[in-house]
């Protein structure tokens, strides 16, 4: 999918849905200090490893925020995510994305927790939880995309492709990533090999 972006512009955020920009006044140590930051939603994140095509599954799309401060990139490279905005289990958000966004049925029990972090520490400080499902096509239910407008674009990368991937920096991706790819390389890769 080749991204077209026209009329780019920013404006005075007001009244927003999903972040709420703010200003925090403390004091450390002393001092009087001042900062700016974004109060946002936690997420979660999810490595999908398709068995059959011995491949990660992630998610292409056009990111505004990366646009904004480098116009080269009119695409980032993601895992499967999503914002944790319902009263519901962690795992049944992962696998509502995991559908939304790639089209596959997962099973709760095959949902596996990795750990959490924070992202963006120096702006919003939200938490990230990440995850790690294997699919098949046997889960395949519909063609994926996203809801509404996400346009969001399926990408499989092999996994011996996944080091060079990984350096590739004509590529934006997230360091949820990268560090995802080094946890499956280190806990994961000889089981999947076996295979």
């Amino acid at each position: 999918m080749i991204n077209i972006i026209k009329n780019f512009k920013t404006s005075e955020l007001k009244d927003t849905r999903f972040v709420h920009p703010v200003k925090i006044t403390f004091n450390q140590n002393g001092k009087d200090k001042i900062w700016e930051a974004v109060k946002s939603f936690d997420s979660v994140a999810i490595l999908l490893y398709h068995e059959e095509k011995k491949s990660f599954l992630l998610v292409k799309q056009f990111r505004a925020p990366v646009y904004l401060n480098d116009k080269n990139h009119t695409c980032t490279y993601e895992l499967c995510a999503g914002i944790i905005d319902k009263d519901v289990s962690l795992e049944q958000i992962v696998k509502e994305e995991i559908n939304e966004e790639c089209g596959y049925d997962v099973s709760l029990e095959s949902i596996e927790k990795v750990t959490s972090f924070y992202t963006n520490v120096g702006v919003s400080g939200a938490k990230q939880f990440l995850y790690y499902a294997k699919i098949n096509e046997s889960m395949k239910k519909h063609k994926g995309g996203g809801i509404n407008d996400e346009q969001i674009e399926l990408m499989f990368v092999p996994i011996d492709e996944i080091e060079d991937f990984i350096f590739d920096e004509s590529k934006a991706k997230t360091p949820g990533l990268i560090f995802s790819f080094y946890w499956f390389m280190k806990n994961k890769k000889r089981l999947v090999e076996q295979i």
